[in-house]
């Protein structure tokens, strides 16, 4: 497994990221533990997660994933380990995730969740401490155009830092990111931090796939110039790059699972891209999923892939991407696709 140092931190991360929402809802925690113990067996030292999780989110599971993660993490080397959770942000109509509070990233409620983390984690700090998405109004999760009048009232960007300093100065975490975030948001946090002497970002976790490819129209310039890395996150854009709905539509999966998130899968051409994509690998005797995950790790921004999987099967066929390298001619054939089907998923 390739290792990456993360610029502006002492965290050496693995290339591929074991991610976790599906624990609690999908996963019990038994086959938590299984896949946990997997991926560290294949050189895997980088687990992500979210106060959130498991997706969907519901009352009665939230904060699952990490109690899963945390039974099995108080009998690990700790040392060996980067773990990554996130605190969300306002507006996404989670009230019940601070005790029926409306979720804000001030310092009050971000000291909460940190500390509702590590108690569940059952450690006592986080590697990276990530915001799940901006405190401002942006658009996201397949909303497109920003429209300045839904701004709202939140706390500003150096109010978060500030908080997230504190933190890091007792010792219950060690580093921050963003997620969702746009490239003004990565500016407006790095150029603080930089005035005030305030906790710099070093990651940004963000959609990045073959379906999805707009971190490149304007984040890729900015992270590179504010060093900031992409942990990429649903580099199967949901599943369908595996081709397993175009075999059949009934697929068991999240699409069919859960059709409330569907809606950005379902737009114009993400079919006709999709299997496109699906056969050019099957033309050159490659797994789709592998592929679709050999791209996303090969890019120069991406600091690590966000992989996940329900079973041990898929989460084997997702690892074994690693040792894949992708020849010019598919390459430039992705390229090809990429140009007639540009984003279909954002």
């Amino acid at each position: 497994m390739q290792m990456l140092s993360l610029p502006h931190s002492n965290l050496t991360v693995s290339r591929l990221c074991l991610g976790t929402m599906t624990w609690g809802e999908q996963n019990t925690e038994d086959e938590a533990h299984s896949q946990l113990d997997y991926a560290i067996s294949r050189g895997i030292n980088f687990i992500d997660a979210a106060e959130m999780y498991p997706v969907p989110a519901r009352p009665e599971t939230q904060g699952s994933t990490e109690r899963y993660l945390g039974t099995w993490l108080k009998r690990q080397d700790r040392s060996k380990l980067v773990i990554a959770t996130k605190v969300v942000g306002p507006s996404r109509g989670l009230e019940w995730v601070r005790g029926g509070e409306t979720p804000r990233l001030d310092a009050r409620q971000i000291r909460m969740a940190v500390e509702a983390s590590l108690k569940r984690l059952q450690t006592e700090y986080i590697d990276l401490y990530q915001l799940h998405w901006p405190a401002r109004y942006v658009p996201m999760f397949g909303q497109v155009g920003y429209d300045p009048t839904q701004q709202r009232p939140s706390p500003d960007i150096e109010t978060q830092l500030a908080a997230l300093a504190t933190l890091i100065e007792e010792g219950k975490i060690r580093y921050i990111g963003v997620s969702n975030e746009t490239p003004w948001g990565v500016c407006q946090f790095t150029r603080i931090a930089d005035s005030l002497q305030l906790p710099r970002i070093v990651t940004i976790q963000n959609a990045y796939s073959l379906l999805n490819r707009t971190f490149e129209m304007g984040l890729a310039e900015t992270c590179h110039h504010e060093q900031v890395g992409l942990l990429a996150y649903s580099p199967m854009a949901f599943g369908l790059l595996s081709g397993k709905y175009l075999d059949n539509p009934q697929a068991t999966g999240r699409l069919n699972q859960f059709p409330q998130f569907g809606g950005r899968y379902q737009k114009p051409y993400v079919q006709e891209a999709t299997a496109a994509y699906v056969k050019l690998a099957r033309e050159h005797g490659l797994s789709p999923a592998q592929m679709a995950l050999a791209f996303v790790t090969s890019r120069w921004f991406v600091a690590s892939n966000i992989i996940g999987a329900t079973n041990l099967n898929q989460l084997a066929e997702n690892i074994n991407s690693a040792s894949l390298q992708l020849s010019d001619p598919v390459l430039s054939e992705i390229e090809a696709i990429h140009q007639r089907h540009p984003n279909p998923v954002h």
